[in-house]
């Protein structure tokens, strides 16, 4: 029998649209249309920050908008990186931003195995506790924090920012971590024991490595809440020296008006760092996505 006429198997899909029926040729051309409509849509505000940036002001001020610009210029990055406190404010955002992923992983790593591991009292109802408090909208939370950071002295500190970046990350990395901790069999860890290894070396050399999708898809998530939060950094943080770059971008707003150009090619250096990180590990992060909560 050719390959032509060779029948196809029953629960495979052909790899193109030559065996599929006219109504379902159509289906498909229907959803893919559909997709790039919406990439279309959803890519279109990046693409219209990035092309002001690179737009000369009196162009950005323009009536006439076209999607493309008469001419490129970079005054605008150049205006952006002379504006007073930009270094201040990228120091302030790398403290806040690394501290708060590195220290919420390692309390989620070990949070996700404590409840993915040990059967205890109330474990099922820390864990819909968890949820329930990644539902609260942050401005609840505001003044309650405020007041408690400022009994602890923590207004105008960076540990009292990242405290909260922190902590509002915990619940969605933990839950994420733990959904992997569930999948790893027993088996591997104990069998790391019984060739010798303590816990803790059965842990480095067994369960950390199959837990890194897990912890790269909650790092992006809580590099980019951090990155890209604003209101409890402006409310928690009194001086310029000290605020975040996107607490930073509000002094392009003056009395005279907005620097719009500025402002744009500000907004896109900021940008960069998070989508430079998140193609580093987005292999591991689509892989977190889709098997991180199969079982448990």
């Amino acid at each position: 029998m050719s390959a032509s006429t060779a029948p196809v198997k029953e629960g495979l899909r052909p790899a193109t649209t030559e065996g599929l029926r006219p109504d379902r040729k159509k289906t498909r051309l229907g959803y893919n249309v559909l997709g790039l409509v919406i990439a279309v849509v959803m890519a279109f505000p990046v693409y219209w920050l990035v092309v002001s940036a690179l737009r000369p002001n009196h162009e950005i001020r323009s009536y006439d908008q076209t999607l493309w610009p008469s001419s490129i210029t970079f005054d605008n990055f150049a205006r952006a990186v002379k504006q007073p406190n930009f270094g201040t404010a990228i120091q302030s955002s790398l403290i806040i931003s690394i501290t708060a992923v590195v220290g919420g992983m390692v309390i989620a790593t070990l949070a996700a195995l404590a409840i993915g591991r040990f059967r205890f009292t109330g474990r099922r109802a820390l864990l819909m506790a968890m949820i329930l408090v990644q539902m609260l909208p942050p401005t609840a939370m505001l003044i309650p924090i405020y007041t408690q950071l400022n009994a602890m002295g923590g207004l105008n500190e960076y540990w009292g920012v990242i405290v909260v970046y922190l902590v509002s990350t915990l619940p969605f990395a933990t839950v994420m971590i733990r959904g992997f901790v569930v999948n790893i069999p027993v088996e591997l860890e104990e069998s790391a024991m019984v060739d010798g290894c303590t816990r803790m070396g059965a842990f480095r050399r067994v369960v950390f490595p199959l837990l890194a999708p897990g912890l790269a898809a909650s790092s992006i998530f809580a590099l980019v809440n951090a990155w890209n939060e604003y209101l409890f950094a402006y409310i928690l943080m009194n001086e310029d020296s000290k605020y975040t770059l996107n607490v930073w971008l509000m002094t392009f707003t003056t009395e005279r008006g907005t620097d719009y150009g500025a402002l744009m090619a500000a907004s896109t250096m900021i940008a960069l760092p998070v989508v430079v990180f998140f193609m580093f590990i987005q292999k591991k992060m689509a892989t977190g996505l889709t098997s991180g909560a199969v079982k448990g």
